[in-house]
């Protein structure tokens, strides 16, 4: 599978490999159904499920980079559905559903792994805060179940239960249908997928704004190598998401923050789950390749760099090595940071603009890579439909004015 950036602008456009060469003063004649700004997980997803479920094949995914490389191909790879309120927990426990059969959907092996994610408890608060997600959880057919100490450790034996870290161990939830799975695998299954059924895939071409016609509506873009027309037109831009929607003169409830990462030399299988500390704020798992994954807090600060403050992975490693004596003397391979967008209530926003024809998918924070399934099929709905989803009617724009905040700030158990 190659795509090729000029080759797939030019014959998406016009049906030419040389243009715009050929035919210097000529807008293109091609116009979209649907362009979809973003080709990360979820703007790929959506434009595959508007071809597949939909009949919706004049699509277009524009990308200012490579497909996958933003967001997408920076998350720590974790897939779980615990939260507590109604509304997370429905989108979330929508997209796990779709995780499980994806590598068969797309045939393409997404490395999708049910291990399940163990969330440490240790203080009276977590012990009781997790107890209620617990609750909650089970009441709207979510799994997952408490954890004494004792079966923290003997589903996790590396793990150190003594008094002796600062963050004391008293027990954990498990929830065993979650999981982690392979960030690239899933933006290049759901490219290649897209593009055998007609989707088309621009990368290398930055959108640099947003056409609209006299009484409002989207017209089309305006992009680094011209404009290009569309019907209707969908932001899936994980990070930059407040930039794409100010083209259009909207202004989006949305901060960007660094969020920090980090992978250790490969050993061999050690750890069997992913484990979670909102105390500590630090994550960590281990990929096929034998790579500790590790994950931090998102940083204090608003920015767009890629990179974050040193002490907040000073500080994660410090209680990794608390947690789990066995790795103090691993190697840190590489780090990096992502950005993520952030709303108020700390909760996405997938739905229908103001703006006629303007749809979009943003402030996920740090939840965007385990709903990707699940929100790219729920955005082509609501393109699709005109309407939202009832899943993702909540999620709108409107709760903002309204009041009817979704706040998981710290209902989602951690940060992450």
């Amino acid at each position: 599978m190659k795509f090729s950036a000029r080759s797939l602008f030019a014959n998406a456009l016009t049906g030419h490999k040389n243009w715009p060469e050929q035919f210097p003063d000529k807008e293109p004649e091609k116009q979209y159904d649907v362009i979809i700004v973003g080709a990360g997980g979820h703007g790929l997803g959506a434009a595959y499920y508007l071809a597949k479920k939909y009949g919706i094949r004049n699509v277009a995914v524009i990308e200012k980079g490579w497909l996958g490389g933003g967001n997408t191909g920076r998350n720590t790879t974790v897939i779980r559905s615990n939260y507590l309120y109604d509304e997370s927990a429905a989108i979330y426990d929508h997209s796990v559903d779709l995780w499980d059969g994806l590598s068969q959907e797309l045939n393409y092996n997404t490395m999708f792994s049910k291990r399940g994610v163990l969330m440490l408890a240790h203080n009276i608060h977590d012990v009781q805060s997790f107890q209620r997600h617990i609750h909650a959880n089970r009441l709207n057919g979510v799994d997952n179940q408490w954890l004494s100490r004792e079966d923290c450790k003997a589903f996790l034996p590396i793990l150190d239960i003594s008094e002796r870290p600062h963050y004391p161990v008293l027990g954990g939830a498990l929830q065993m249908r979650a999981g982690t799975a392979r960030h690239d695998s899933v933006a290049w299954g759901y490219a290649r997928a897209a593009s055998q059924i007609g989707v088309d895939i621009i990368q290398n071409c930055a959108v640099t704004g947003i056409r609209r016609s006299k009484d409002g509506a989207v017209t089309g873009v305006e992009t680094e190598k011209g404009f290009i027309k569309a019907n209707k037109i969908a932001v899936s831009a994980a990070g930059h998401s407040a930039v794409v929607m100010a083209m259009a003169g909207l202004r989006f409830p949305l901060e960007s923050y660094p969020l920090q990462a980090l992978v250790s030399e490969p050993v061999k299988p050690v750890m069997p789950c992913v484990v979670m500390s909102n105390a500590v704020h630090a994550y960590i798992s281990q990929s096929d390749k034998g790579e500790l994954v590790i994950g931090a807090g998102t940083d204090q600060y608003t920015s767009y760099s890629q990179r974050g403050a040193l002490h907040i992975l000073e500080h994660t490693l410090m209680s990794i090595c608390e947690l789990f004596p066995i790795f103090k003397r691993m190697r840190m391979l590489r780090s990096w940071a992502g950005i993520v967008d952030v709303t108020p209530d700390r909760s996405p926003i997938l739905g229908k603009t103001p703006i006629e024809g303007l749809y979009v998918n943003c402030g996920w924070g740090t939840g965007g890579f385990k709903a990707t399934p699940g929100a790219a099929d729920l955005l082509a709905y609501t393109i699709a439909h005109d309407e939202p989803h009832k899943i993702n009617a909540p999620f709108n724009l409107d709760r903002f004015t309204g009041g009817r905040l979704i706040d998981e700030a710290a209902a989602a158990a951690v940060a992450h």
